[in-house]
């Protein structure tokens, strides 16, 4: 059966259980779960920023935020939708952080571990993307659609410029170039889907501008990638501006998450 099928029998079958969240509730899962594939890359992010010694002090910040945030939201969406299939992805979720917060505690960063702790955010996101997508299909509300595509635009950027630093500091260079140019592309087309979505507000199109402003910084920051170099001040606008861009956009999510 095609995966689109699996998804749509998924979705019959839960739409008929009397265990399903309400609404609300259930755009709230959709905005955790996203945030869940955001941090997945957000926390290799810095600990590439924190081995090539960009911005330190934020970067370790940043990391040591980003593992505190995923714990508790394992924790917290362990109760939501309490569904057999969803239930499995949550605990397959959980599998996957094990190993990867191994790697990223094991010690100060190094980059003989790096291709290490990336093939671990790897894993995570897609089952943090596993878990999503069930979500959203459960929803089946145009504004769960919203959550989800808002949701994933903050995994973007952290993704984007967890690719950069990886690239800078010479770590799976081969593909990481073209994967930013498909994820940059990604992030464009979803921001113009959002922008002219029926259920965006005049306060969350306002909110999209702004990120689409950040944007462009963060395109000219790219634009400056060196595979193996030491640009500490080009990496160092693109670790910033993933944040602030990062930042709009968790605005927008919880803004659409309320609408539900």
């Amino acid at each position: 059966m095609k995966r689109r099928e699996c998804l749509a029998a998924l979705a019959a079958t839960l739409a008929g259980s009397t265990a399903l969240a309400g609404t609300h509730e259930l755009t709230e899962a959709i905005n955790k779960s996203g945030r869940q594939r955001m941090l997945s890359q957000r926390m290799a992010k810095s600990y590439l920023a924190c081995g090539q010694d960009v911005d330190r002090g934020l970067a370790e910040r940043t990391l040591a935020a980003s593992m505190a945030m995923f714990e508790r939201q394992l924790v917290e969406l362990r109760s939501v939708v309490p569904v057999p299939r969803i239930a499995e992805s949550w605990q397959q979720l959980e599998a996957s952080w094990i190993p990867y917060r191994t790697e990223l505690t094991a010690g100060p960063p190094d980059r003989a571990r790096a291709p290490r702790v990336l093939a671990h955010a790897e894993q995570v996101l897609a089952k943090a993307q596993e878990c999503t997508a069930l979500l959203a299909t459960l929803s089946g509300q145009a504004i769960g659609r919203c959550v989800d595509t808002s949701g994933r635009q903050r995994m973007l950027s952290q993704r984007i410029a967890l690719l950069y630093l990886g690239v800078s500091w010479g770590v799976e260079t081969a593909s990481a170039q073209a994967e930013i140019a498909r994820a940059s592309n990604a992030f464009v087309a979803a921001q113009a889907f959002l922008l002219s979505a029926p259920e965006s507000t005049a306060a969350i199109r306002d909110e999209l501008a702004l990120a689409n402003q950040q944007w462009t910084f963060f395109g000219s920051a790219l634009r400056a990638l060196r595979p193996g170099g030491s640009d500490t001040e080009a990496m160092s606008h693109v670790f910033t501006t993933s944040e602030r861009i990062l930042e709009v956009m968790e605005d927008v999510t919880g803004e659409y998450a309320k609408l539900g």
